[in-house]
């Protein structure tokens, strides 16, 4: 015979009291919900700090109101920020753990069934802590980042001070584990090597140096880092004449040319000029489309180590690289993976490309289409100095669309770092040139 749940469930409520509301109850509850609230600031400040954009973090150094002075001063210390946010947050949370425990003891009497008084607290301050305190200001901080880091720049500030002394145990003591553990990996890093090459002899040729870094960091670059955009391809389309292709040959000077069908996104193959050779007493009555080789495709997310490898492996200097749609990108040949290794590489055919000009002491044009790996070789810089800024940024345009977070007017000016971009040339559509000046320590 089955048990009916009816009967079970009003014994239970039976054995459960309810006693009168109290002073202290009430009080108890209103401490709760200071508590949530403050607890959902905090969440609310752990999203909205950390997922500020580079463009409003540019945003909130160009204005000298005071809570952006609060606001870049939170970002200052990332790690004392964090702990503040946390060491704040897990302290607020044990206090509501704490009291709702109490308010439930003094409000319910659970002595006659502690099973479910227990299952009843943990349910109910579940569910307060994480749909009022974390889920709703983390969901809201998303969508109002700047507004809220505003809102809540000035208390934090100072409450990174009130709990700076054990924030700094807390860091040390997480830092101490952590060179501990590293102390038993024997991996050298690319960046150790490169701190190594830094470190070496100021004796040693600067050109050997130079290839050796080249090295270090070859493996950690992508196609897309070192492509010839679509733009700047020389191509041919499968229906020009054949004297229009012996004047794209004349003109250009380059082995080998991508031939498209109706767009650039159409690759029919690559004509090889070595294999019209052969056929250039035919004149015009000769087909040239019969002697095109099949095209080689690459993604833009291949590392060019890889795809070293598979130049030799498929005996072929040239690629097609794709992005995440099957659309063309532009192209890269073998002379461009080498490149990143000795250096820039030229013949007695080649011309040298201006795509910068030095206007000054520390002030260069530069082309907008400029690849960022290029800019960094010609003013000196780490590649990675804006890496935290840059998003999928691979051009110099595209760093200042990453920073600017729209198309900028003529004469527009952006700073970031110890670097001033001037968009000196632009259109509806692309950044065309623009004026960089590095600012030393000691402007």
């Amino acid at each position: 015979m089955e048990t009916d749940p009816l009967p079970a469930l009003c014994a239970i409520s039976r054995n459960i009291q309810i006693h009168p509301f109290s002073a202290g109850i009430a009080i108890s509850l209103v401490v709760i919900l200071i508590l949530i609230i403050f607890s959902a600031l905090l969440s609310g400040s752990e999203v909205a700090y950390f997922s500020l954009s580079s463009a409003e973090k540019n945003k909130i150094k160009g204005r000298l109101a005071k809570k952006n002075f609060y606001i870049l001063k939170n970002l200052e210390s990332p790690e004392q920020l964090l702990a503040t946010i946390l060491v704040a947050n897990n302290f607020i949370k044990v206090g509501i753990v704490i009291l709702s425990s109490f308010t439930f003891n003094n409000l319910v009497d659970f002595s006659n069934e502690p099973v479910w008084g227990f299952i009843i607290q943990v349910i109910t301050i579940s569910f307060l802590i994480l749909l009022f305190s974390e889920i709703i200001p983390k969901v809201y901080t998303t969508r109002h980042a700047l507004k809220f880091a505003w809102f809540i720049a000035f208390p934090l500030y100072y409450l990174i001070k009130v709990l700076r002394p054990l924030n700094s145990i807390l860091i040390y003591s997480t830092s101490f584990i952590n060179n501990r553990i590293r102390a038993y990996n024997q991996h050298i890093s690319v960046d150790e090597l490169s701190q190594a090459l830094e470190l070496t002899s100021q004796t040693e040729l600067k050109e050997d140096k130079e290839i050796l870094k080249g090295i270090v960091k070859f493996g950690n670059k992508s196609v897309a880092e070192i492509m010839r955009s679509r733009v700047d391809v020389v191509s041919a389309e499968l229906n020009d004449s054949y004297s229009k292709i012996m004047n794209l040959i004349t003109e250009n000077g380059f082995s080998r040319i991508p031939v498209y069908s109706e767009s650039f996104d159409h690759i029919k193959g690559i004509l090889y000029i070595k294999d019209l050779l052969p056929h250039a007493h035919k004149g015009a009555t000769f087909r040239w489309q019969s002697i095109i080789r099949p095209p080689f495709y690459v993604p833009e997310t291949k590392k060019i180590d890889d795809l070293l490898e598979e130049f030799q492996k498929n005996k072929v200097h040239m690629a097609i690289v794709v992005d995440e749609y099957g659309g063309t990108s532009g192209i890269v040949t073998l002379e461009d993976v080498l490149e990143e290794i000795v250096g820039e590489i030229t013949d007695e055919f080649d011309e040298e490309e201006k795509f910068y000009t030095k206007i000054g002491e520390n002030k260069f044009l530069f082309d907008g289409k400029t690849m960022l790996n290029d800019f960094y070789k010609v003013i000196g810089s780490e590649d990675t100095v804006f890496d935290d800024v840059k998003g999928e940024a691979d051009t110099l345009a595209g760093l200042i669309l990453e920073l600017k977070g729209e198309i900028p007017l003529k004469s527009d000016t952006i700073n970031c770092k110890n670097y001033v971009f001037s968009i000196e040339a632009v259109d509806n559509r692309r950044i065309k040139q623009i004026k960089v000046e590095i600012k030393t320590n000691e402007e």
